[in-house]
């Protein structure tokens, strides 16, 4: 295979960690359809009484295991990041009676807008409870996560323009490191409400995220021009050195015949979003010239901030589902010796109240078309956690010694 046309897509499933299928597997008697995933051996690493929900079985012809995570903190931001080489040890606290009034203040005087609310609450939640006031005045509805240590703010794209969210949760951040705040992020969280009153998040959500402190894996195939290209908030978690960035937001920019799916049924969902861009970058890479092929990098996120967050068990399997029905669309479009990583940032623990992110064992699924579960001679295996997808990657496109370099263990 020659260097122009090799691809390697890596897709995180937010949230989906062992521990949490399980979960889900559990709670859910029906039969699931996953044939796709059970093909690449997602049945291999669950406990064995799991192991038979999962049909036809392993084929063999890819390299599966569980990881876990090097890094301190189960987190969007920290999961991404160490599968580019990038390990936090740090620990995050949350902010569980909310923002100090100084911060408020000055974040206030920047943005011209006044906030309130200003209390621990999952995100839906602080929506509704204050959707009305925020409608009415324009107040920024603050809030901080009941999971990461970060600050959300909501606003209806009807009363705020996208563009000035934008530019809130940006000043927000900002100032929060002025201010030696200790978050890893600022959310400005975009929603509207339909005809008949129904609150929808949607996909111009902006993640405002602390700034890398090294160079990624990201940064090392952009400099040997590798075409890089980050779809959905990858982009934002990894804001690193992107040749192409995707994050499409509008369902007319769906083809409609690729058969993609909404799983919500009043269209919640932003992976049929993210599956198209996918289908996009990869259709690129195959006609556009790319000197030293590309590396496309993705996040199907609704595992975690429709049905994770919410606990809603049928919701998540379902919409695993659907990720697993479309895996071969993705395959269709890859040639021959290139490569394939499905694996997830953190996993989410059910609890009574909220779904909360957790550190768990990690799926670690490596598929190269038309190798078997050696991938071609690709060592596995080489280092903890996370940290292994960006080795995999980066001696795919031979990087591993520079990737080895920035590797801060």
């Amino acid at each position: 295979m020659s260097d122009k046309s090799r691809v390697t897509l890596l897709i995180v499933i937010d949230a989906v960690g062992i521990s949490t299928i399980e979960h889900l597997l559990s709670k859910c008697n029906k039969k699931i359809k996953m044939p796709n995933l059970s093909r690449l051996g997602i049945g291999e690493i669950v406990s064995p009484e799991f192991k038979k929900r999962f049909s036809p079985g392993y084929s063999g012809k890819s390299y599966v295991t569980k990881v876990t995570q090097a890094s301190a903190s189960a987190d969007s931001l920290v999961g991404h990041r160490e599968m580019m080489g990038v390990v936090d040890n740090r620990t995050y606290n949350l902010f569980y009676d909310g923002f100090g009034q100084d911060y408020l203040a000055e974040l206030e005087k920047r943005t011209g807008r006044k906030t309130f609310f200003n209390k621990m609450a999952g995100g839906m939640d602080a929506i509704e409870l204050n959707a009305d006031e925020h409608e009415k005045t324009g107040n920024l509805i603050v809030y901080a996560s009941k999971c990461d240590p970060l600050i959300q703010i909501a606003m209806n794209e009807n009363v705020i323009p996208v563009k000035e969210q934008h530019f809130i949760a940006d000043t927000a951040f900002a100032l929060a490191m002025e201010m030696k705040i200790p978050l890893t992020r600022a959310i400005a969280r975009s929603y509207l409400k339909t005809p008949e009153g129904e609150i929808i998040r949607t996909s111009n959500r902006h993640d405002a995220v602390l700034p890398l402190e090294q160079k990624t894996l990201v940064d090392l195939l952009y400099e040997k021009n590798v075409w890089t290209v980050a779809v959905g908030k990858t982009l934002e978690l990894v804001n690193a050195n992107y040749h192409e960035k995707i994050k499409l937001t509008r369902e007319i920019f769906i083809d409609p015949e690729l058969g993609l799916r909404f799983v919500h049924p009043r269209k919640k969902d932003t992976n049929p979003y993210v599956a198209q861009g996918i289908i996009n970058a990869l259709v690129s890479a195959k006609s556009v010239y790319r000197p030293n092929g590309a590396f496309i990098f993705a996040n199907l996120v609704d595992t975690d901030s429709v049905y994770g967050h919410t606990r809603d068990i049928e919701g998540a399997v379902k919409c695993i589902e659907e990720i697993d029905r479309i895996i071969p669309v993705f395959e269709k479009t890859l040639s021959k010796g290139d490569l394939l990583i499905i694996t997830a940032d953190h996993g989410m623990e059910h609890k009574e109240d909220y779904g909360y992110h957790s550190n768990e064992p990690l799926p670690l699924i490596a598929e190269r078309k038309g190798a078997g579960a050696d991938l071609g001679g690709i060592r596995t295996g080489k280092y903890q956690g996370l940290l292994d997808a960006g080795s995999i990657i980066a001696q795919f496109f031979n990087c591993e010694k520079e990737y080895k370099e920035i590797i801060n263990l």
